[in-house]
C-alpha cells in the first residue's frame, strides 16, 4: 500500500487560501465539475465573480484531454450562493496520482463546499440513451483498482449520490434517467467483452472518472450529485469504432441542454 503524500491535504489547504484570496470570498458553497463535454455549458451559470486558470491555483495542473476547459470560475448563484466551477479535472490514467486526481475536491471541501456536482461524459450500455443524452448517476462500480483512501479510512458507501439530490435534480429536468456508472482506468477505451462485463455486474453507464472523486467527496463529507452525459453508445453495443472527437462533438450539440441543466441545479441547489 502506497502512504498518502503527507501533504495532500495541505496543498488543498493552501490552494483553498489562494481561492479565497484571490477572488475575495470567504467560502465556497457548491462546486461544480465539469467533466468532457460539459465546457461548452459553463457559461451564464450565475452571476461571475471572477475566473483564473486552473494552473494558476496551488496543486492543479491545466487538463490535458480536449473537450476540456481549464478555467475555475467563481459565480453567485440565482439563490445567492457562491459556486466554484472547474472546467476541467485530471484522470487517473495521466500517471500523476490519485491525490492529484481528486484534488478539486478537497479544494472544495476545504474551503467550505457542502455539496459538489460531478459530470462526465461516457459510453452508454442502453440503446435507448442516445448520444446527448443526460444521466444521473445512482451509483457507481469502481474497477480502476485504485482509492483515494489510504491505512484505515473506513468510509460509508451506501448513499454515495444521494436520492434527495437526484430528486431535486428532477425539479429541473423531470425527464432525467438514472443508472450505475462503472470506472475503468483507460485511457484506452473499453473492449466489447469489459462492456458485456460491466453491464452483468449491473452497470449502464462506462468511463474514465468521477468514482475517485466521489469517494473523496464521502471521505470530506460532501453530498454528491453525479451525472453522465451519454457521448456515445459503448462498444460492442456501437455499430462503428469509438473516437474521442465524437466525445467532443456530442458535449457541443448537447450544450444548450446541458446549460440549462446545470443553470436549473445551481438556482435550486
Amino acid at each position: 500500500m502506497n502512504p498518502r503524500p503527507a501533504n495532500a491535504f495541505a496543498v488543498a489547504a493552501e490552494a483553498s487560501g489562494a481561492l479565497k484570496a484571490r477572488f475575495g470570498v470567504d467560502r465556497i458553497e457548491i462546486a461544480f465539475v465539469l467533466g468532457s463535454g460539459w465546457s461548452a455549458a459553463a457559461e451564464n451559470l450565475g452571476e461571475l465573480v471572477g475566473q483564473c486558470q486552473l494552473s494558476e491555483l496551488p496543486g492543479f495542473a491545466q487538463p490535458v484531454v480536449a473537450g476540456h476547459g481549464g478555467d475555475l470560475r467563481v459565480i453567485r448563484t440565482a439563490r445567492g450562493k457562491t459556486a466554484a466551477v472547474f472546467t476541467g479535472r485530471t484522470h487517473l490514467y495521466e500517471e500523476r496520482g490519485v491525490d492529484a486526481v481528486v484534488h478539486g475536491v478537497r479544494t472544495a471541501a476545504a474551503v467550505g463546499a457542502s455539496v459538489v456536482v460531478l459530470t462526465n461524459g461516457c459510453g452508454g450500455l442502453r440503446p435507448d440513451w442516445a448520444p446527448g443524452t443526460p444521466v444521473l448517476i445512482s451509483d457507481h462500480i469502481n474497477l480502476t483498482g485504485a482509492s483515494p483512501l489510504h491505512g484505515a479510512t473506513f468510509v460509508d458507501m451506501t448513499n454515495v449520490y444521494g436520492q434527495p439530490l437526484r430528486e431535486l435534480a428532477r425539479t429541473v429536468d423531470p425527464s432525467l434517467p438514472e443508472g450505475v456508472y462503472v470506472q475503468f482506468r483507460g485511457p484506452q477505451y473499453e473492449t466489447p467483452a469489459e462492456v458485456r462485463m460491466a453491464g452483468i455486474l449491473g452497470g449502464d453507464l462506462v468511463g474514465m472518472s468521477t468514482s475517485l472523486e466521489a469517494i473523496a467527496a464521502r471521505e470530506a463529507g460532501l453530498e454528491v450529485l453525479g451525472i453522465s452525459l451519454v457521448t456515445n453508445l459503448a462498444a460492442g453495443i456501437s455499430p462503428t469504432p469509438l473516437r474521442h472527437d465524437e466525445v467532443i462533438e456530442a458535449g457541443r450539440l448537447a450544450a444548450p441542454k446541458l446549460r440549462t441543466l446545470l443553470t436549473g441545479l445551481a438556482g435550486v441547489l
